[in-house]
């Protein structure tokens, strides 16, 4: 194993994060730290990046070089972005870093850059189609995709930063906000492929300020998990926000509970931005991508091969992450999930589930006892803990919490002293259902890999009018896996309305 630092110098924050390396392409951030150094603020004046925002970028290295150094990684990767790439100092700025902070700084050009957010965003979210806006400080990067292959790159030249700076003569809000969608419109426009995209291409943000107004919406929703990834946003509901941030007064401290005061000055900016493309385009909202140009370099620096295609199966690639983390048994996961899989199929008749809770069925089989990474005793609970804020990538949130509850009752045991009314209202009373069908598929196959052997290799159901005859394949002695699995006798009368012999 291995570790890297990636140093990303925005043009409003500068983040670092630490990452552990795994074998076979998976990776694991260990350690994180950003600071509002604001480097584009007054760039717009002529061009020059500010001597003291230069200076607080040294400070601020000094101190992202004294972590590094505690964890001791292997390489740093230090990334400059917008606000450098168009500063006409330049020059003077990567050498007064270097001399400063001792932090060689590589700056991207706009296709670098460009191409780094598509890798962290293609290899996170199963989305197919796609036009990804990455909101930063001192640009907007719009990337269309298609199928998973990258079509269109463009980059406009102002961001939430130097927007803000733009516009901040003008002292009425609600003036000043639609100056800044009618300005923003205009770039809009000029993607002429914006108007020709297939219908079912969605819209996703990247960013810290549309991170943080997914933060206000879950907010205002009350939404029981505070997760960036894979969230949505429609907009109707982003209209309702936009109103109520666009007249907030940039010449005084912004407060918005959650929200950083540096993100907060420059939140209405970005929220034009968002507001542009919902007026020029037929998106319906937005889907939050909490991966962007770091984890793109994580992947490519982990998994070579993301320089030339992306990977294919974005939520299988999360799990064997998670269980690689873990140093879980990867076999007996895989084994689970296939016996379990055979079960959803066979007994489809029964439950009468669609395919799209599969992906439910592969979390929970894969992960059903990641909690014993933690403690074996109650590890069903510690699993629901584990799936439920693993921020998986490939899945739906929702379905997140499905596979969660899945997890957490397969094992027959209630999930005593968890509060899990708060996640429920997510569901529907039809997901709740398959819940209860999932878990006791998940229990019998986790039972039928019971000495973790793949003893029992295959499964054939027969149902026969109230009764189902689970009949095994085995190459050995499964007496120990059927004796566990006719435990699940009762449960699955219950949820299946049969009884249930196994031979």
């Amino acid at each position: 194993m291995e570790k890297i630092a990636i140093i990303d110098i925005g043009s409003n924050t500068t983040r670092i994060v630490i990452v552990n390396i795994m074998e076979g392409g998976y990776f694991n951030v260990i350690d994180e730290l950003k600071e509002p150094v604001r480097l584009a603020q007054g760039m717009e004046v002529d061009g020059f990046l500010r001597p003291i925002r230069i200076q607080q970028l040294v400070k601020t290295l000094a101190t992202f070089k004294n972590l590094y150094e505690s964890h001791k990684v292997n390489q740093v990767f230090a990334y400059a972005t917008a606000a450098v790439r168009r500063a006409k100092n330049q020059k003077t700025f990567v050498e007064e870093v270097l001399n400063g902070s001792g932090i060689k700084v590589t700056i991207l050009t706009q296709e670098e850059e460009a191409n780094l957010v598509y890798t962290g965003v293609i290899n996170s979210l199963d989305v197919p189609r796609g036009v990804i806006v990455d909101i930063g400080g001192a640009s907007v990067k719009v990337i269309h995709y298609n199928r998973r292959f990258m079509l269109e790159q463009e980059s406009f030249p102002f961001g939430a930063v130097t927007l803000t700076d733009m516009f901040s003569n003008i002292a009425d809000a609600n003036e000043r906000t639609q100056k800044m969608v009618e300005y923003v419109t205009d770039f809009v426009k000029k993607l002429d492929w914006l108007q020709n995209l297939e219908e079912d291409t969605q819209l996703i943000g990247v960013g810290g300020s549309i991170r943080n107004l997914g933060k206000i919406s879950r907010r205002f929703r009350r939404y029981p998990l505070d997760m960036a990834h894979n969230y949505h946003i429609d907009f109707n509901e982003f209209d309702n926000i936009y109103n109520s941030v666009k007249a907030l007064d940039i010449s005084k401290p912004i407060h918005i509970k959650g929200i950083s005061a540096s993100r907060a000055e420059i939140l209405p900016a970005a929220m034009t931005i968002v507001k542009a493309f919902e007026q020029s385009t037929t998106f319906s909202g937005v889907t939050i991508s909490g991966a962007g140009l770091r984890e793109g370099v994580m992947f490519h620096y982990a998994v070579p091969s993301t320089y030339e295609r992306c990977i294919t199966d974005v939520l299988g690639h999360s799990i064997y992450n998670m269980l690689n983390n873990f140093n879980m048994n990867v076999q007996h996961s895989e084994h689970v999930f296939d016996l379990s899989l055979q079960l959803y199929r066979q007994l489809k008749v029964l439950h009468k589930l669609p395919r799209m809770y599969v992906k439910v069925l592969r979390v929970a089989a894969q992960l059903h006892d990641i909690g014993s990474s933690f403690k074996y005793y109650d590890h069903q609970r510690h699993s629901f803990y584990f799936i439920l804020n693993s921020n998986l990538y490939g899945i739906q949130q929702k379905d997140l919490v499905m596979a969660a509850l899945v997890a957490g009752m397969h094992a027959n045991q209630p999930l005593e002293g968890v509060e899990i009314q708060q996640y429920l209202t997510m569901l529907t009373e039809d997901d709740i259902d398959a819940v209860k069908k999932l878990s006791v598929i998940v229990r019998i196959a986790e039972c039928f890999d019971r000495s973790m052997n793949n003893v029992i290799t295959a499964i054939n159901s027969d149902i026969l009018g109230e009764s189902v005859i689970l009949k095994t394949e085995a190459v050995g002695d499964c007496t120990l896996e059927i004796k566990d699995a006719m435990l699940a006798v009762n449960d699955f009368r219950r949820a299946f309305g049969k009884s249930l012999d196994i031979l």
